[in-house]
């Protein structure tokens, strides 16, 4: 049996031919190339091995691109997207969670670390956004299957609404302390940032893990 990776995102299918389409990243057939299996060569004696010329050194990450170039690639060697993306990720649940409990109990000091801990998301977003278009241009080659399409809506979404959810409260800092039609609004608003955060989580494992 033949084996053919995805060019895309790295999964690797068995078969005569390549799916039609990528069962992880939605690439479709032209995107896949076949794995060829190298042969073993025989050992090589001292002899050769010392007559053999050194390969060249690699070239350092920065030629040919000046700065930029150089940013780009330390951004995409040190793996900076999937370790921005745990902010929002990690501190939103426990915002939502804050205004819950805040809304239920009236902690007014729960809804302030809620509101802090959603500016510090709306600060890091840019970033996070930023390292994410890098590497989807260069990693997954700005391929926009149903998949990246829904991860992309995700994070706008993430985005959209946490500014929102900033702005709205300090605009009315009181919108959780009494029952109120702007207060379901402002917690389905919660629930609707949440959500969109674990959907982009949930497909940047499906990339990850190729699962």
């Amino acid at each position: 049996m033949k084996k053919w990776r995805c060019t895309v995102c790295g999964y690797v299918h068995v078969g005569d031919e390549p799916p039609e389409k990528c069962p992880v990243c939605g690439a479709d057939k032209s995107k896949f190339e076949e794995i060829i299996e190298e042969i073993p060569v025989e050992e090589k004696s001292e002899e050769d091995d010392t007559l053999k010329e050194p390969e060249p050194a690699a070239l350092p990450l920065s030629t040919g691109g000046g700065p930029y170039h150089f940013v780009i690639s330390q951004l995409l060697k040190h793996h900076a997207h999937p370790i921005s993306v745990h902010i929002p990720n990690g501190v939103l649940p426990v915002s939502f969670i804050f205004i819950i409990l805040a809304t239920i109990f009236g902690f007014i000091s729960l809804g302030t670390a809620a509101l802090c801990n959603m500016a510090f998301v709306v600060i890091s977003l840019p970033f996070v956004l930023f390292s994410g278009y890098i590497e989807w241009k260069n990693r997954y080659q700005g391929l926009l299957s149903s998949l990246f399409i829904a991860k992309i809506a995700a994070a706008a979404i993430v985005t959209v609404t946490a500014v929102l959810l900033v702005v709205w409260w300090v605009v009315d800092p009181g919108v959780l302390q009494a029952p109120s039609l702007a207060r379901k609004i402002f917690i389905f608003v919660s629930f609707i940032m949440l959500a969109a955060a674990g959907i982009a989580g949930h497909i940047g494992g499906k990339l990850v893990f190729k699962e």
